[in-house]
């Protein structure tokens, strides 16, 4: 298999719109990693630059310990994945996954042989003279994985590959995707812009905005212990509530409300995040009390709106609770999870 590694790598286009900054990266061998961020923050550009369709303006990529930035993709030794799939509609689903093995000259009996075997991986078997036009959008999407696994590339690239796909649709394919990496034990990049895919699928996220790299780390270490406001935010649904408050020594203030926090924190304003579950309904010991503006049954939990220090925010809690608009509300906020950031730098502020 392989490693991956950007060493200091950018993208300027002729236009001088500077896209990739500088961007430092280790994919380990055979690790899931996830490019993450909002659309256009440059990480189809960065998976782009590794696959060799776009070029490099400076910097290095390195796979496998080789510099591969003057080597075009079919030397790469690098399989993608797309969002529209790119399937040949005249061709059935066995020519389509043979194909790249044809162009480069297979036997035969070698390409039927990867064929089978990636189709029955995917469970394609039955649909193997089957055009394109007669599959699913999820059969057409593990064709489309298929023709990438026959080719036994050393690094697998998926950009956006699920987000043509409905809903329940996506949750089945991320399954699929992240028990065919435990079974090929392939290093893959994965792109996409949706948290939640990137929580439950990788070893580790990389999360990007405005083409640098904000931090990249474990999903639990990202949501737990983000190291700015951009990340605390990005990461995690419903997203982290955000409140503007003071803070000096150990106490935070925000609204009506003062907490003591389990630290020391010069004078200063604060950007104060909490997580929805981080809202308790407690009738013995509330920090405040809040009137619920919107109500959302979620199943085994409910999303509760309201006003804090002026912000609207949201709590999550169990479904057990019997709450209903207008109903006020005792909340405790568990102050140990409690995350501060610098107004100006929106850096992380530890106590």
């Amino acid at each position: 298999m392989a490693e991956v590694f950007l060493e200091k790598v950018n993208k300027i286009y002729d236009n001088k719109v500077h896209v990739i900054k500088d961007v430092t990266l280790d994919v380990k061998d055979r690790e899931f990693l996830v490019l993450v961020g909002p659309s256009g923050c440059g990480k189809s550009t960065l998976l782009r630059m590794i696959a060799g369709l776009e070029d490099v303006t400076s910097g290095k990529i390195y796979i496998d310990g080789r510099v591969v930035n003057d080597l075009p993709p079919k030397d790469r030794d690098i399989a993608m994945v797309f969002q529209n799939y790119a399937l040949y509609p005249h061709m059935t689903v066995y020519e389509n996954m043979a194909f790249g093995l044809k162009v480069r000259k297979f036997p035969k009996d070698e390409i039927d042989r990867r064929v089978r075997e990636a189709a029955q991986t995917l469970g394609l078997t039955e649909y193997l003279d089957h055009k394109p036009r007669q599959l699913s959008g999820g059969q057409r999407q593990r064709v489309a994985l298929g023709r990438a696994i026959v080719r036994h590339p050393k690094v697998f690239l998926f950009d956006e590959p699920l987000s043509n796909l409905d809903a329940k649709l996506r949750v089945h394919m991320r399954t699929e995707i992240s028990k065919l990496h435990h079974r090929l034990q392939t290093t893959m990049i994965y792109v996409t812009h949706d948290q939640v895919e990137a929580m439950t699928m990788g070893d580790r996220i990389a999360v990007l905005r405005d083409g640098i790299i904000q931090q990249h780390d474990t999903p639990l270490k990202l949501y737990n212990d983000p190291e700015n406001l951009f990340v605390a935010g990005f990461i995690g649904s419903p997203s982290m509530n955000f409140i503007r408050g003071t803070a000096q020594e150990n106490t935070i203030k925000f609204g009506e409300i003062t907490l003591n926090i389990p630290g020391r924190v010069p004078r200063q304003d604060v950007i104060i995040g909490i997580r929805p579950e981080h809202f308790v309904i407690d009738p013995e010991k509330p920090h405040f009390a809040a009137h619920i503006e919107v109500v959302e049954p979620m199943g085994n939990e409910i999303f509760l709106y309201f006003t804090l220090a002026g912000e609207q925010v949201v709590a999550r809690v169990p479904a057990t609770h019997n709450v209903r608009v207008g109903d006020r509300v005792p909340f405790r906020i568990v102050v140990e999870q409690i995350k501060l950031f610098d107004p100006d730098t929106e850096k992380r502020i530890r106590f």
